[in-house]
């Protein structure tokens, strides 16, 4: 079956037309855009359509978008979707009509990455511990980028169901005196600290910007260019580097980011995997197997014992809520 899907986020989005069978997908035709370079989806994806091969848009019928942010609906037989870092708003209705496509499917981002899951190979993940998944158990996804996404997956009726959330936005829960201090920092400029604002790519430059405050004479050369496209990439590459205070900014980011996962581990009691998704883990891959992520993810009083056995892994396949996408939009006991 030939179908269409995407991963559309706040900074990139992706978009491919591939033939599916199982969960083998051939691609035909594929290309990544800066979502910030284009007014609405509708742009991009006319863009798109327009410059893919007559063979490759010829008797394409169905189509699933992975969004990063809240999808609504379903209203009158089509839903609403809202990029959370962009002014976006999409219609399946709309896009159904303009692009003559006779299913359209939104689904939330990490609810395509959950449907990614089992189609990835032993290649494609990362484990950060030594435990089996056991079988049918609840699984959990989370992961940071430009924000903060959540999802479970739920075994229900012969197949794993998923369920996307905003997990990302619970309350951020600081954990010692540094972290007190960097929601007290926040709070000045947020009316809500949610834990996106801090396990994320605008979180970490957050967290560096914070330990500049506190330790003024370290060399901060990131403060003078706010301008640059990817801030958070420099300070990855800036604690790779060897630079103090950006190790440091990394290694709380990676602190808070194993807290949160643990804290959303107890709420799913995920024995059937936690799987990391957003491009920040695999960029950090080497921070992510040193003790901080997992100590952190541990460091749950007398509740250690249950997140003691969750498989924790890192999603390397940057492609997998594009992947998950594709599969869904292919799935006739999927697609509403």
């Amino acid at each position: 079956m030939k179908v269409l899907a995407g991963d559309i986020g706040g900074t990139k989005t992706l978009l491919h037309i591939a033939e599916v069978q199982g969960t083998r997908c051939d691609v035909l035709h594929q290309h990544g855009y800066r979502s910030q370079d284009y007014r609405d989806f509708d742009e991009l994806l006319t863009d798109f359509l327009e410059h893919a091969p007559r063979a490759a848009r010829n008797d394409l019928q169905r189509a699933c978008f992975g969004v990063a942010g809240p999808v609504s609906g379903p209203e009158h037989g089509h839903r609403h979707a809202k990029i959370t870092q962009l002014p976006w708003r999409i219609d399946s209705f709309h896009l159904q009509s303009t692009h003559h496509l006779a299913q359209v499917r939104l689904i939330n981002d990490f609810h395509a990455i959950a449907a990614g899951i089992d189609a990835l190979g032993p290649d494609d993940l990362a484990p950060l511990n030594a435990v089996p998944a056991q079988a049918r158990a609840p699984r959990l996804v989370v992961g940071a980028g430009t924000g903060l996404g959540v999802a479970q997956l739920m075994w229900a009726d012969g197949r794993y169901r998923i369920f996307p959330s905003e997990g990302g936005h619970t309350h951020f829960a600081p954990t010692d005196a540094v972290q007190i201090e960097l929601l007290k920092y926040l709070q000045q400029v947020h009316d809500r600290v949610s834990c996106e604002r801090v396990a994320s790519g605008p979180g970490l430059v957050a967290i560096f910007r914070f330990l500049a405050v506190q330790q003024p004479t370290a060399t901060a050369p990131l403060l003078t260019n706010a301008d640059h496209p990817d801030p958070a990439a420099v300070i990855a590459a800036q604690a790779e580097a060897g630079d103090p205070l950006a190790r440091r900014a990394v290694q709380l980011f990676i602190s808070i980011y194993g807290a949160i996962t643990g804290d959303l581990a107890l709420v799913s009691l995920a024995y059937g995997g936690i799987y990391l998704a957003g491009g920040i883990a695999p960029k950090l891959l080497r921070a992510f197997t040193l003790d901080d992520f997992m100590a952190a993810y541990r460091e749950k009083g007398r509740m250690r014992v249950l997140v003691d056995h969750m498989p924790v892994s890192v999603i390397l396949n940057a492609r997998v809520g594009l992947l998950g996408a594709t599969l869904l939009a292919a799935d006739l006991n999927e697609m509403h």
